[in-house]
């Protein structure tokens, strides 16, 4: 008996060991389409892989280089232990400034660059997020000038506007003292017009209507709120993550007094 499982064992490793060696033969666009193809099924562990293959054929692929460092920003966001966000966080960074390299230019590399810099701020302290956000509004305006209908470019500037504009007096004095004074120009009128482009450019972007929804409850604009929350719960899910975007737009709704099905 015990010879048998461990024949099974044994027999269950070459195999693995075989698949391996097929994919890592295949050719970088062939790894790429698979690994494109699993993206879009949202099937984010196996497209990480697939993603980190092409690259050891074609270390300055560009495609597998910003979407590696959004898949790490998908996967680390989904852990509550915050050494394993670090952990993707920090990859996803290193992932980015290699896109910026091989594509100074590229409205993604930028884009990525500034979603890592705000994941990481998140789990690495106050200094952090106070000192980064500059850098972030950074790329974020040059994401949008190379692409300036990039939906989630545009929602993440709608965040950093939200963020910026309700600095409490603690990070006001902060900003005066790291960076010589809060960077200009944020508010919530303009958070609410750059999630709209987002929601333009991606209207079925569950994540732009539920932020969307609480700047307006927390400029006391109820009416407003519920309507994009009513759009938003008519959205059709795709992921576990619009699921939970949906029960929590559903949960705002209820604390108006209106209860969704």
């Amino acid at each position: 008996m015990v010879r048998n499982l461990t024949n099974v064992f044994i027999g269950a490793f070459i195999w693995l060991a075989c698949v391996s060696q097929a994919f890592a033969s295949l050719p970088s666009d062939d790894l790429l389409k698979e690994a494109n193809q699993l993206y879009q099924e949202f099937k984010d562990g196996e497209a990480l892989k697939k993603f980190q293959m092409v690259l050891t054929q074609q270390p300055n692929s560009y495609e597998a280089l910003y979407k590696i460092c959004l898949l790490d920003l998908r996967i680390g966001s989904r852990f509550t232990d915050e050494t394993q966000k670090l952990q993707f966080f920090t990859a996803a960074k290193e992932h980015a400034q290699k896109a910026l390299e091989v594509n100074p230019q590229g409205a993604d590399a930028h884009f990525v660059m500034a979603a890592a810099l705000s994941n990481l701020s998140m789990v690495t302290g106050f200094k952090d997020r106070i000192v980064n956000l500059k850098s972030i509004k950074k790329h974020l305006d040059q994401a949008l000038a190379y692409n300036p209908q990039h939906a989630a470019a545009w929602q993440l500037l709608g965040r950093w506007h939200y963020k910026v504009a309700n600095l409490n007096v603690v990070e006001c004095a902060a900003s005066n003292f790291l960076m010589g004074g809060a960077p200009v120009g944020a508010s919530n009128y303009n958070a609410i017009e750059s999630l709209q482009k987002s929601l333009q450019y991606d209207p079925q972007n569950i994540s732009s209507y539920y932020d969307l929804a609480i700047i307006y409850r927390d400029m006391k604009n109820k009416e407003k709120s519920i309507s994009i929350l009513e759009k938003a719960v008519k959205l059709q899910l795709v992921t576990s993550d619009d699921l939970e975007l949906s029960r929590r737009c559903k949960a705002m709704l209820n604390s108006y007094g209106i209860v969704m099905v």
